[in-house]
């Protein structure tokens, strides 16, 4: 798995410090495939979800924090389910690639929180601070090869498309308060052609393919594995995890407060 990962991490000096650049891995997958799942259940395994978010050597980022601002007109086709949220276009990859540049750089980031009831991005955001690994997780994490590259692990969540349908009109209905027609039509229309034409052919790029999500407890754990031997001191690692906790990694001085 990720067999060039050590070509890819390059470690720097700082102040007489050295900096260890973070373990990116990126997981795709249809929606509703179970790619929040699976970020979870690693982050269980490796004890990490329990740890406060200062410390935290492993955390969990969403492409879809990352949808672009919507136009008035763009608005009012989101709000009837005609607006394609599927497509590449519908993110916005430059703050994508600004957030993964810094957060290689060891720079505490700034997370957009989106509501998608509203389909707008809220007047808040959310930090997060340096951390050895990196899960980023969406539909579209390997479209864009600029994106694509930055990863040193790429995970792809197979699930069957039944399924994920069902997962989709529950969660649809029930967290973002959208009615069953208007879901199923925004499904055929969008979703599904978007997923045959611009997620499913990322597939190819994936060092991992995750049958059936976080029920694949065989593979999910073998990832684990590959993570806590980055973290114990494989790929020339020097802090340790034990039973899923460890060092932190070096944080810079004006990072160790929270922003205003």
């Amino acid at each position: 798995m990720a067999g060039d990962t050590e070509t890819h991490l390059q470690d720097r000096e700082e102040n007489g410090h050295t900096i260890r650049q973070p373990f990116l891995i990126g997981v795709s997958g249809g929606t509703a495939s179970g790619k929040s799942s699976v970020c979870e259940k690693i982050m269980e395994l490796l004890g990490q979800n329990k740890i406060d978010r200062h410390q935290r050597q492993v955390v969990i980022l969403s492409q879809d924090s990352f949808y672009r601002e919507l136009t008035p007109e763009q608005k009012a086709k989101a709000l009837k389910g005609q607006f394609n949220f599927d497509h590449p276009d519908a993110f916005d990859n430059e703050l994508i690639m600004k957030t993964l540049r810094d957060i290689i750089q060891g720079n505490t980031v700034h997370i957009p929180v989106y509501d998608f009831v509203t389909h707008s991005r809220k007047d808040e955001f959310l930090t997060v601070y340096p951390a050895d690994v990196v899960l980023f997780e969406g539909i579209l994490m390997f479209y864009s090869q600029e994106i694509r590259d930055l990863f040193q692990m790429k995970l792809f969540v197979d699930t069957d498309p039944d399924t994920r349908l069902s997962r989709r009109v529950l969660r649809d209905i029930s967290e973002r308060g959208r009615e069953l027609e208007q879901v199923l039509n925004q499904y055929i229309t969008f979703v599904k052609p978007a997923f045959e034409e611009f997620c499913l052919p990322t597939k190819k790029y994936a060092d991992v393919i995750i049958p059936r999500g976080a029920d694949n407890l065989v593979a999910i754990n073998l990832i684990v594995h590959h993570i806590q031997d980055f973290l114990n001191g494989g790929f020339k690692r020097q802090s340790g995890l034990q039973n899923g906790h460890g060092t932190p990694r070096q944080r810079r001085t004006s990072e160790s407060s929270r922003p205003h």
